[in-house]
């Protein structure tokens, strides 16, 4: 059996405050004609969908082709809610788009999803199990088994897995998860719990033969080879310049025999980062045989500021989204890093270091007051 692993689609993102929608469109188009050369039986996406939990318009409309597109090759789909998804509004209709074959994750309520999937195999090893375990917090799983000792994310799906399905380690099966897996690599577009309160243990997922999951844009693995991310499909950070995007292709045999191959997805437009200085950046040989359409994060090396550098670097660099400098100037800053033993600072603390950071002076008392009085709002 041959399945797709996608997600974090984030359809209707905007990056810099440029739309990504036709980018995604473009990007969609090309894992559908991927889909028709490697003729798999499904298609799995691991959640985030959205970018928001109210998306735009464009967003549902590109989401709702891109599901009829795959309906009618006539594919089993496999698609769970993220952290950025209203896991209420994706599970919308998923009882009637069951019928054609388009398999949504309803709001988690104690219980796993599942799906059974015939093969070759079948008759030897009994049908594939496909499990959905849609984004959940441990407050979530604490209101479904209040006795059950749930002290963290770990605790949280480790119980959600014991107690929502009956696991039959004889069998073949997959888990479709977005969570944050401890050891997996971050990068700045993903949305991060402060202290690295949301880890997830790896050994969670002993019971599955692959584990397909989503929330981490950059392509990997975490633990063993079955238990992946398959990333972004599109750049969505100048951090991510460097990932390159692809789809996973998974294919289960017999039992604990899993192959997988990753195939690289190109972009319309890619996102990269350009340095030197404002003269060496306009020179035509800099840029010739270059694609300037890209998405550009322009480093100047100027010792002074370029007057209308933006305006001016835009008309040979029409979609530059961010610049910065590198010079003395900005080298002899004060930098706090605020990297350093994270998982054991406070929100309040990681704030405090941001904005010195930021503005090359501590916070004043007022000032903390205020801002621990907004975090302890939101944690609420």
């Amino acid at each position: 059996m041959k399945l797709i692993h996608l997600s974090d689609l984030h359809l209707g993102k905007r990056v810099n405050e440029f739309s990504m929608i036709e980018d995604q469109k473009y990007i969609l188009l090309k894992i559908i004609n991927m889909i028709d050369e490697i003729k798999p039986e499904g298609v799995i996406i691991a959640g985030d969908i959205y970018d928001k939990s109210v998306p735009s318009e464009e967003a549902v409309e590109l989401w709702d082709e891109f599901l009829n597109l795959l309906a009618e090759r006539h594919l089993q789909v496999y698609a769970i809610s993220g952290n950025h998804d209203s896991a209420v509004r994706f599970a919308e209709h998923s009882r009637i788009v069951d019928m054609a074959g388009i398999h949504l994750s309803p709001v988690y309520r104690g219980e796993l999803s599942r799906y059974l999937f015939s093969d070759e195999y079948s008759k030897d090893c009994g049908d594939v199990n496909i499990y959905m375990l849609p984004f959940v917090k441990p407050a979530h799983v604490r209101a479904f088994y209040p006795d059950a000792d749930i002290q963290d994310y770990t605790d949280a799906v480790r119980v959600a897995l014991e107690n929502g399905a009956e696991i039959d380690r004889s069998k073949r099966n997959i888990l479709i998860a977005h969570q944050f897996v401890t050891g997996a690599s971050r990068c700045e577009s993903e949305e991060i719990t402060i202290g690295g309160l949301d880890n997830v243990d790896a050994s969670a997922f002993d019971d599955f033969d692959y584990v397909a999951l989503g929330h981490i844009h950059g392509p990997q693995f975490v633990y063993r080879e079955t238990v992946r991310y398959s990333g972004t499909p599109l750049k969505y950070s100048f951090s991510e310049k460097d990932h390159h995007k692809s789809v996973t292709v998974i294919e289960l045999k017999e039992k604990g025999k899993v192959e997988i191959e990753k195939i690289p997805l190109v972009p319309m437009k890619d996102m990269r980062q350009i340095k030197g200085t404002y003269e060496e950046l306009t020179d035509k040989k800099s840029y010739e045989g270059t694609n300037t359409e890209d998405y550009i994060h322009a480093v100047l090396t100027d010792e002074e500021d370029i007057p209308d550098a933006i305006s001016k670097l835009r008309i040979i660099y029409p979609n530059l989204m961010r610049l910065t400098y590198d010079n003395k100037r900005t080298r002899e800053n004060k930098i706090v890093d605020t990297a350093v033993d994270v998982d054991r600072k406070s929100p309040i603390e990681l704030f405090e270091e941001f904005y010195e950071m930021q503005n090359n002076r501590k916070m004043s008392d007022e000032q903390k007051e205020l801002v621990q009085g907004l975090i302890e709002n939101i944690w609420n």
